[in-house]
């Protein structure tokens, strides 16, 4: 089971890459390579783009350069997926902006898989989140809607009928802006 964190973008509402931010003495690209190899994916492969020469080592992933990262969210999401080793029956998909995923939401996310889920969405208070696993069997369907900054959003959406919630506690919040920034680093 392959993991994927999508964290290429320029963060321009918050004025540098996410990728880059450090979150508790760690950069948060490495935070969400941690949060999925604890979860139990391996290989993890970690999209990057804006800010790429200045990424820290990621002794544990494989950095995947999207150069087409500028066009937004679905061309990462693409670019990470073709990527991964044809091994791979599935991956699970992070976004580097989410520190509060917890390994527990990767754990059951594949444990839905492990049960014939073909695609399983984390729901936190019956709202899908992150993160969300993608049989390799949908991947071949997500061009047509994985386009500038929407990634499997509107698949999921078109595809319900393949769609597995599984609750999960943490949360799915991301951090966007400055104040974002001020507000979560006050959280628990």
């Amino acid at each position: 089971m392959a993991g994927l964190v999508l964290a290429a973008g320029a963060g321009r509402r918050l004025g540098r890459p996410k990728a880059l931010l450090e979150w508790h003495g760690e950069p948060l690209v490495r935070r969400a390579v941690r949060l999925l190899r604890s979860g139990g994916c391996d290989p993890v492969h970690v999209v990057v783009g804006a800010g790429a020469d200045r990424l820290p080592a990621l002794p544990d992933a494989v950095p995947v350069v999207n150069p087409h990262w500028r066009d937004g969210l679905g061309s990462s999401l693409l670019r990470g997926l073709d990527s991964l080793p044809a091994s791979a029956g599935a991956a699970v998909v992070v976004l580097v902006d989410q520190p509060w995923l917890t390994p527990t939401a990767v754990r059951r996310v594949r444990a839905a898989y492990a049960a014939g889920a073909v695609v399983a969405v984390a729901a936190y208070a019956d709202q899908p989140g992150h993160p969300v696993l993608l049989g390799r069997a949908t991947w071949p369907l997500l061009p047509q809607y994985a386009t500038g900054d929407r990634g499997a959003r509107d698949f999921l959406r078109a595809r319900a009928d393949l769609v597995t919630q599984v609750a999960c506690d943490g949360s799915p919040s991301d951090l966007d802006t400055p104040a974002d920034l001020v507000r979560g680093r006050a959280r628990p």
